[in-house]
């Protein structure tokens, strides 16, 4: 009996459902989770980076700099960008499940109030706040950080992921946002001739018009993020039909938008600096998307640092063609599998 308790013990650990400190003494600790408090900001959320220097929480953290990031902890760079601040609830919250380090629990219900406050009263959320230069401040589906924050919103409401630690008023709270964000989501989905779409990747947070935020990524339709806020948008229980149309028409679209007989693929020439180059390759068993699509007629657009769109890939530089993904599959698992699956339950 003994073999076997041992034998579970790593998994009670892991386990949301673990109700206190198994060693019933010291306080336990999660060396990940420590790290994380130090980096939160004082608003609640978390930066991506300090100075130019992206956080790495496998990294150790010297005295001296703990002081450091602990000092400048009013800086106003907390994001959800590139995951942050989603990544460090979502890892708090089961570290809490894990040592009952009240700690963990406390950064993690700060975290949560600053999504909520974070979110404007039309439902978006920005990809800064309180830091909103630039396109800093735009309602942002790109690189799915505002999918992120709804996705944490519905595991809160729902009581799963261990986020059932929170209280209930939280979860109606999260529920509201949730309201609130799939308002936005109807809203800002393009039409085309009087057809639903699907997303562009920012919009303007006063009139919800598609915008443009870093030079290589123009005002579009979006191949990728477009994915992810379906995917959000049928995790939902009861769905009304504006929700329905809503998916049905971007699936819709995926399957019209669809690029058959290539493949996205590295190549190797010495011509180029760094002695590689990316391509289109005639692959007939490959179907692909395009991350970005004209907004008007649906043709993939490419755009390099100077900002000028462009209808071919090899029209913008080298470091661009390389350093972005252009082509994905990302629609493929949504159209085969989610897609039909969740239609059976309507």
């Amino acid at each position: 009996m003994k073999r076997l308790i041992f034998a579970l013990l790593p998994a009670l650990l892991s386990s949301c459902a673990v109700a206190q400190n198994l060693s019933g003494s010291a306080l336990q600790l999660d060396s990940t989770a420590e790290k994380m408090l130090v980096y939160q900001r004082s608003v609640g959320g978390w930066p991506k980076a300090v100075g130019k220097v992206p956080i790495d929480y496998d990294q150790p953290i010297s005295t001296k700099l703990r002081l450091e990031i602990k000092a400048d902890s009013l800086h106003d760079d907390a994001t959800i960008d590139n995951k942050a601040t989603t990544k460090e609830l979502r890892y708090l919250v089961k570290a809490y499940a894990n040592t009952r380090n009240p700690a963990y629990l406390a950064a993690v219900k700060k975290g949560i109030n600053y999504l909520f406050k974070a979110q404007y009263e039309n439902g978006g959320w920005p990809q800064y706040f309180p830091d909103h230069h630039l396109y800093r401040a735009q309602i942002t589906y790109n690189d799915n950080a505002m999918v992120n924050v709804l996705n944490v919103m519905q595991d809160l409401a729902e009581g799963k992921e261990c986020f059932e630690v929170l209280p209930e008023a939280e979860r109606k709270r999260a529920l509201a946002a949730i309201d609130k964000g799939i308002s936005c989501i109807l809203k800002t989905q393009v039409p085309q001739d009087g057809k639903l779409t699907v997303w562009c990747a920012q919009y303007d947070q006063h009139t919800l018009k598609p915008a443009q935020a870093r030079a290589f990524e123009p005002i579009s339709l979006s191949g990728m993020e477009s994915v992810y806020i379906v995917e959000f948008l049928m995790r939902q229980k009861n769905p009304s039909a504006a929700v329905v149309t809503s998916i049905k028409s971007a699936v819709d679209w995926f399957q019209k938008s669809k690029i058959t007989g290539y493949d996205f693929v590295f190549i190797k020439d010495p011509n180029q600096v760094g002695g590689k180059d990316r391509v289109l390759k005639p692959d007939a068993s490959s179907v692909i998307w395009a991350r970005f699509y004209e907004i008007t007629n649906n043709t993939p657009i490419f755009m390099g640092r100077e900002s000028i769109p462009k209808k071919t890939l090899a029209e913008i530089e080298v470091e661009r063609r390389t350093g972005y993904a252009w082509y994905g599959k990302w629609p493929e698992s949504l159209i085969d599998k989610k897609y039909p699956a969740w239609l059976k339950k309507l």
